[in-house]
């Protein structure tokens, strides 16, 4: 990995960091519209994710890890619930608590989004760009993933 230079040109960097922003949240726009417009809350996805992510937990779990109160946490596990995406069972360790996890109708629907986001995303690299600036991206890419990691 190349060390990054120690004198960058400050106006490019800002502008490049406006353009990608712009960019990237409109990319984040339309994968989002190939899910057919989701009803969900961005904290409802956010537990969902989570839920996902970690596997089950507790609505106390939930709320620290969102940094809520457990209190406001309630209602978006009620909304999950009733939308049948969340399901509660009994903690096998501590049968006072309620072990949320994701249902298998939740499981599917969130991988339906993603094939179709990725079917999406394949067919208009295929049909919006050439082999060689297909190549360009995968570059650009790699230069972004550098970008994000810790």
């Amino acid at each position: 990995m190349a060390a990054a230079s120690n004198d960058p040109s400050p106006p490019l960097a800002s502008g490049l960091a406006q353009d990608l922003r712009t960019t990237l949240g409109k990319l984040k726009r339309r994968l989002r519209e190939q899910t057919h417009g989701s009803d969900l809350t961005p904290s409802q996805v956010s537990v969902l994710l989570q839920l996902e992510k970690d596997g089950p937990a507790t609505t106390s779990n939930l709320a620290r890890t969102q940094g809520m109160r457990p209190q406001s946490m309630a209602p978006i596990i009620a909304a999950l619930t009733q939308a049948a995406l969340v399901r509660g069972e009994p903690d096998p360790t501590d049968g006072r608590q309620t072990l949320l996890s994701l249902t298998e109708t939740c499981r599917k629907q969130v991988a339906d989004g993603r094939a179709a986001r990725q079917d999406w995303l394949t067919r208009a690299l295929q049909s919006r760009f050439s082999p060689q600036e297909q190549e360009q991206i995968a570059t650009a890419v790699a230069l972004l993933r550098r970008l994000v990691e810790e």
